[in-house]
């Protein structure tokens, strides 16, 4: 598996951060950054990791944005500075606001629409009112992102197969959700292994506590990053 992981630092703390991402320097992995990491540290701290992590690391700014369009702009703009590769805005805040946010990133980073949360499953989405199955609302969401420009979808591994048919090979499909064989599944419902995702097409994977939460993170990075 070459280069294709972001490792998810879901943890407020800059130095508790800094130190793992020092530790996983040795394997060509890429760092995803999310709302916890984020708002303690702003965009001095995703600075900070960038300079850890080097040249070679994407940065993964997970800030699933969702509010009018000006706002959105606003927070796109903001967001810029820290350079990340990608940046997540959510597909259900509609196409006006997905267009908006791409024409505000200026092609200087990839807008990714995340569409249904990997911890939700047909019966959480019955609750809110959504239409189910889980992946019929994938596909929905997934098209009107596809449509307004944005440059691909965050989504669950069980979408992947069905999302491939429908938007072509080109389309990024990030996704987490990622549980290694033996690994516990904790808050997520629709997981599939690594090697698993990637034979259906998936582009990135996104994998954390199995590598973070790993007595040995080092160790069990390697281990998913030899997966064949």
């Amino acid at each position: 598996m070459t280069a294709r992981v972001f490792c998810a630092i879901d943890t407020p703390d800059l130095d508790q951060s800094i130190q793992l991402v020092r530790n996983l320097s040795a394997v060509p992995l890429h760092f995803k950054l999310g709302l916890e990491f984020f708002t303690a540290q702003g965009l001095a701290g995703v600075e900070k990791i960038r300079a850890v992590a080097g040249d070679r690391a994407e940065i993964f700014l997970d800030l699933k944005l969702h509010d009018i369009p000006n706002t959105v702009v606003g927070a796109v703009s903001s967001a810029l500075c820290g350079k990340p590769q990608f940046l997540t805005i959510h597909a259900s805040g509609g196409a006006a606001m997905m267009k908006a946010a791409v024409a505000a990133a200026e092609k200087k980073t990839k807008i990714l629409a995340v569409t249904v949360l990997t911890n939700l499953d047909d019966n959480d989405l019955s609750a809110i009112g959504q239409a189910t199955p889980a992946a019929d609302q994938v596909l929905r969401l997934a098209r009107l992102a596809q449509d307004s420009g944005v440059d691909g979808i965050v989504c669950s591994p069980h979408e992947i197969k069905i999302l491939r048919q429908n938007l072509g090979r080109n389309f990024l499909l990030v996704v987490p959700g990622i549980r290694p064989s033996g690994s516990a599944q904790g808050d997520q419902k629709r997981t599939m292994t690594p090697k698993e995702a990637l034979d259906l097409g998936a582009s990135y994977l996104v994998i954390g506590r199995p590598i973070t939460a790993a007595a040995d993170p080092l160790a069990a990075a390697k281990t998913i990053l030899d997966m064949k």
